[in-house]
């Protein structure tokens, strides 16, 4: 009897048939915002028509990619006068909720007034960041609005020249977030205030998670367009946050910071939107504006310069505009150039800079690491599916996937980096979502 009681008991602890133990893709670049899959995926190469299409839909219009989270995806994009988080189901793409609230903004350049931040979900609750600062928390369940915090208005922060972009993150029971004010009554932008708004120490800001209430706020730095990054090193907790005009290294429990390492070209419109990409205690960050790339080594209180690029020199290791690079095994895989022409996509050995390869594709791109396969995805529609290794990359699909009409389902600007969850591919295009299947049926 005892036997039979601890075998049924064997049975029931094991997974159900066909269950997948997987995170999801709850947050900016994955898990662990690093751009890498976890799961293994039996991928066949693409037929003609790419990968096969589960479903597509048109949505409103945003820079930012899509999250998934138990069988749930989120979806933030602009209708109109209207920001709003939308709620499917990640395999059938049928709704289940949205949320929204009214936004005025409006870009200095001229792009799209949509967001750029993708919602960042963590258990219950799930994060937005519209372009217009407005940060909200809301129920994953319903998207009953939890908390509120308009950032422009509290800390008075001066229109940058794309609104907000960088995406907030979950740290323990704290929500960090880029916010970069200055002192109430200063200029309304960044060109009244020629380019270099006064600061008033809310580089970074460490919301309590559950009520939006501040726990710390520390540098006088401005915000950017990278995501802060988390990482453990030496068996210590780390932030790193590349901010306008460098980066700072922090203690995220706390808000203590070790170091602040200057970078940024001096140009008044030169951007930071590459997150850092952290391997072991090396921090490796890039712009694409004339200084490129660099490397530290970190460690408590401060930092050593492993190579930098240097501004005076044409040729660069590495110079990525808005695509954050991928490390695998001592190497990172990017597109590197500020412009479509000429942009190339490259190896570089992360602790010298040398460039192992450089393959020019004339339009910036994403990629995500699944399963020792690169995909990647053209800002013009362009899928491929690569192998790469230090010494080659080999092309083992490419397709610009069409409709059931031979449409092109994926439009310029493909802007948001691709998202995978369960063996879907999810791709936002301009003002359309696609659901691809990458197993080999």
């Amino acid at each position: 009897m005892k036997t039979f009681a601890l075998v049924v008991l064997l049975i029931l602890s094991l997974p159900l048939i066909g269950q997948v133990d997987t995170p999801g893709w709850p947050d900016f670049l994955g898990p662990e915002r690093n751009g890498k899959s976890a799961e293994k995926i039996d991928i066949a190469p693409w037929q003609k028509t790419g990968p096969r299409v589960l479903w597509h839909k048109k949505i409103g219009t945003s820079y930012g990619a899509p999250t998934v989270a138990n069988g749930r995806l989120f979806i933030f994009a602009r209708y109109g006068d209207m920001a709003r988080l939308t709620c499917l189901e990640s395999d059938t793409g049928t709704e289940l909720w949205r949320f929204g609230y009214p936004t005025n903004y409006e870009d200095m350049y001229g792009y799209n007034n949509g967001p750029r931040c993708c919602p960042v979900v963590d258990d219950d609750r799930v994060y937005i960041f519209g372009a217009e600062g407005m940060l909200h928390c809301v129920r994953v369940s319903d998207g009953e609005r939890l908390w509120t915090v308009d950032t422009t208005a509290r800390f008075h922060v001066v229109q940058n020249f794309f609104g907000v972009a960088s995406a907030p993150a979950v740290e323990g029971e704290l929500l960090i977030a880029q916010i970069g004010g200055s002192p109430s009554g200063s200029p309304k932008d960044i060109w009244g205030a020629n380019g270099t708004p006064e600061p008033n120490g809310s580089g970074i800001i460490a919301f309590n998670k559950y009520t939006g209430e501040v726990v710390y706020q520390i540098t006088d730095e401005l915000a950017s367009y990278a995501s802060p990054i988390f990482a453990t090193i030496d068996r210590r907790r780390w932030g790193f946050a590349f901010l306008r005009g460098g980066l700072v290294g922090f203690e995220p429990a706390t808000g203590k910071m070790d170091f602040h390492y200057p970078w940024r070209h001096p140009k008044i419109e030169s951007v930071n939107a590459s997150s850092p990409v952290v391997a072991d205690d090396f921090v490796f960050i890039s712009e694409s504006y004339g200084i490129g790339s660099s490397v530290l080594q970190v460690r408590p209180g401060g930092y050593q310069v492993i190579w930098k690029d240097r501004a005076s020199r044409r040729h660069k290791a590495m110079e990525l505009h808005w695509n954050t690079a991928i490390h695998h095994e001592g190497y990172l895989y990017a597109c590197s150039g500020r412009h479509s022409n000429g942009a190339e996509l490259r190896c570089v050995e992360l602790k010298t800079g040398k460039v192992a390869w450089a393959q020019r594709v004339d339009e910036r791109a994403s990629l995500l690491w699944v399963n020792d396969y690169l995909i990647y995805l053209g800002e013009y529609g362009r899928l491929m599916l690569l192998k790469c290794t230090p010494e080659k990359l080999d092309v083992i699909s490419q397709v610009v996937p069409t409709d059931e009409h031979g449409k092109q389902l994926i439009k310029h600007p493909a802007w948001a980096a691709p998202v995978l969850a369960n063996g879907l591919l999810y791709i936002r295009g301009r003002e359309r979502l696609i659901c691809f299947a990458l197993d080999s049926q």
